[in-house]
């Protein structure tokens, strides 16, 4: 057999074991894969099945914005290298959904409440920035999957929408306008990452779960002079030596990690001194290692994918309380909107009131009934109401703005949307009666369903956890390994060594020619499988540091750190009671103070009406009539200003019991996506007559 058919030989075995390795390694990792997936009931909303939390409803798996599940691998089929290949995500939409431009007519945006929110569920920017986190989450729970510690997702509420009194919703009326942002009540997504403090996957580290199969084929060609040629039988050894090495390692949960080596060389040399040449060598050695103490157990070793799942769980969360504080916000945004409106109104019919007057009184003084001075009286009451107007035209004109920047994601300057004036067409309808529930039962549904609730009960199961994992980072390391492996060589005589006409081994130290029987690559590796050459045997590996001190901080943290979050739940429990009472109690009041308001509007205007008939009969005096105007004008303002806070304080208790997205008919699987079918339906609002009658003013009659 000639050195260049060993070499085809040997190549070719290579070749072989490459498939080899390959196909059963990659069908392993697709049954590895699958069988870490989540359940059908999971995979829904990438929200996989755990331990409910205690007096808590289990929350609700969220679909994805996107159609890709990013807690799933890339399939291995129909592309095998799809998983080395970046997964691409589409670009966010800047572009603003037609829905508002359908609500343009005559160049007024007529905006209803109803209209407002589903826009808003669709465009408003900070729902759309949170989305992204549900899918940021779903990687954490891919990662650790693969044996990775998570990396954190943002679980609290984007709050970069100017307007509605935010932080203090329901507290101001025309005071909560634009710039009004601050964190939200609650502290929702307490701890970064959507776990509580520093100590989170504290403990020994798993093993990759993820196979890795590495490989190595090299070529190298040496000349090495020698001083000595006694042992290599020569002055300049020459070497040409080909290595194909291959090996596989994978973890698994209960604290096993198995490695398989696999190495093969080929070796010719100028030197008489080797019986073979070429010289082939084939090893493998197989190892597994159990830990024993630390880092035993699947419980300990896939608590990182456990709570991954929490945190998605707190994200899930943390996007319902977002689209509960944001649709909270267009809602008192539009109530600020209606607020700023009537006041404009009441401000046109103060000065249409005032010019009236004026006119009157400068008609008696051309007839001689009226002092000059109350025509200068009168013109001062004009410029002051047409102060007035431009103020609250202004602050109008400011409340549309802030409206449409909410509702939109662009507001490019020449759109029809910046163009067009703001009209809200809805108002607030007061009940006959209020009919709230009792306070306690209240304060139950917001124990039951408020987000920030939820999150702090979920973070205190990854408190948990977290404390597991400290407790067995105390322990020491005490790893048994076990291993078996096996050699074998093969080649061909060596001719440079091999006795030649008269020399003889006894003189010569050569080989007899046939003394080696030829052999090849198959004839090594075969001999790997029949324990002609064995290398197998055990260890045990420990490790016990003496101080431990870096473990014992750690567990001692943890333990601290979840007691806080006890502390933090309850704190959290008395403001949530207390916040419900206040506004109860707030509700209640903004209720009477429409009620005395709405009086108080029907006795200014029937004052005013008398003083102007006793004014007219010359039985009273024009300052008279001037207080009667300013306190009408300031009963309707009054009256404007009580509808409007009765307005928030319903919003505030709506958020406050987490009642928003039930009451006003919010389908959050929608807002998942932004893709908004089911309209909502906000309780008791009517329509606006006097802003319907301004955008639909009456036919006008044809000549007779």
């Amino acid at each position: 057999m000639s050195v260049a058919l060993i070499r085809s030989n040997f190549v070719g075995k290579v070749a072989s074991m490459v498939c080899l390795f390959a196909f059963p390694l990659a069908a392993q990792q697709a049954n590895t894969s699958l069988s870490m997936q989540p359940t059908p009931t999971q995979t829904q909303g990438g929200n996989p099945s755990g331990t409910p939390t205690p007096n808590a409803p289990e929350p609700k798996a969220l679909p994805q914005p996107t159609h890709v599940d990013y807690s799933k691998p890339a399939p291995l089929l129909p592309n095998p290298f799809a998983r080395y290949i970046p997964r691409a995500v589409p670009p966010p939409a800047f572009t603003n959904s037609p829905k508002i431009e359908q609500l343009i007519q005559n160049g007024k945006l007529l905006l209803s409440l109803n209209d407002a929110i589903a826009i808003a569920l669709a465009d408003n920017l900070d729902i759309a920035v949170a989305r992204y986190n549900l899918p940021i989450a779903d990687t954490d729970i891919l990662r650790t999957k693969a044996g990775q510690s998570f990396l954190g997702t943002n679980t609290g509420v984007v709050q970069n929408t100017p307007g509605g009194g935010v932080g203090g919703v329901g507290s101001g009326v025309t005071g909560a306008g634009a710039g009004g942002t601050t964190a939200g009540a609650g502290g929702a997504g307490v701890g970064a990452g959507g776990f509580v403090g520093s100590t989170s996957g504290a403990g020994p580290q798993p093993d990759s779960f993820d196979p890795v199969v590495s490989g190595t084929l090299s070529f190298e060609r040496a000349l090495s002079p020698l001083a000595n040629s006694v042992t290599a039988g020569t002055n300049v050894l020459s070497q040409n030596t080909t290595a194909g090495n291959f090996s596989y390692s994978q973890g698994f949960s209960p604290g096993t990690a198995l490695s398989v080596g696999f190495n093969n060389s080929r070796l010719t040399s100028n030197s008489p001194r080797f019986s073979t040449n070429p010289n082939l060598q084939s090893s493998f050695r197989a190892q597994v290692r159990q830990h024993l103490l630390q880092g035993f157990g699947p419980s300990l070793n896939t608590r990182l994918i456990r709570q991954a799942r929490n945190n998605k769980k707190i994200t899930e969360e943390g996007f319902r309380f977002q689209v509960i504080v944001t649709v909270s916000q267009i809602q008192n945004i539009y109530w600020d909107l209606v607020n700023a409106y009537e006041d404009f109104k009441v401000k046109e019919r103060s000065l249409a009131l005032a010019q009236k007057t004026l006119s009157d009184n400068q008609k008696q003084v051309e007839i001689g009934t009226l002092a000059h001075l109350d025509v200068v009286r009168a013109q001062s009451t004009v410029a002051t109401a047409e102060q007035d107007l431009i103020i609250s035209r202004t602050n109008l004109q400011l409340q549309q703005l802030v409206t449409k920047n909410a509702l939109t994601r662009s507001l490019s300057g020449n759109s029809a949307v910046v163009q067009a004036e703001v009209i809200p067409t809805d108002t607030i309808q007061i009940p006959e009666q209020e009919n709230l529930p009792a306070v306690d039962d209240l304060i139950q549904q917001a124990l039951a369903h408020r987000p920030d609730y939820t999150q702090q009960k979920i973070n205190l199961e990854n408190g948990q956890i977290n404390i597991k994992g400290a407790n067995n980072g105390l322990l020491p390391v005490v790893d048994l390994v076990g291993f078996y492996g096996a050699s074998a060589i093969a080649g061909l005589q060596n001719p440079l060594g091999t006795c030649v006409g008269a020399a003889t081994p006894a003189t010569t130290g050569c080989i007899p020619p046939g003394s080696i029987a030829p052999t090849g690559f198959g004839d090594a590796f075969s001999n790997l499988f029949n324990s002609s050459a064995p290398d197998k045997g055990v260890a045990v590996n420990i490790q016990i540091p003496l101080g431990n001190r870096a473990a014992q901080a750690t567990q001692i943290r943890s333990r601290l750190e979840y007691r806080q979050s006890q502390l933090a739940l309850k704190s959290l429990e008395n403001q949530i009671a207390f916040t419900v009472r206040n506004d109860a109690f707030t509700v209640e009041q903004n209720r009477a103070r429409v009620a005395a308001a709405q009086k108080a509007q029907e006795l200014s205007a029937q004052t005013l009406d008398a003083e102007q008939k006793k004014y007219n009969l010359g039985a009273s005096t024009y300052l008279a009539v001037l207080q009667d105007e300013r306190d009408l004008a300031a009963s309707e303002s009054a009256v404007v200003a009580a509808m409007t806070n009765y307005a928030k304080s319903k919003v505030q208790l709506d958020r406050d019991t987490a009642a928003t997205l039930e009451r006003n008919n919010i389908v959050l699987d929608e807002a998942v996506t932004g893709q908004i079918a089911t309209q909502p339906a906000v309780p008791n609002i009517i329509p606006n007559k006097t802003a319907l009658q301004e955008t639909n003013p009456p036919a006008q009659q044809p000549p007779k």
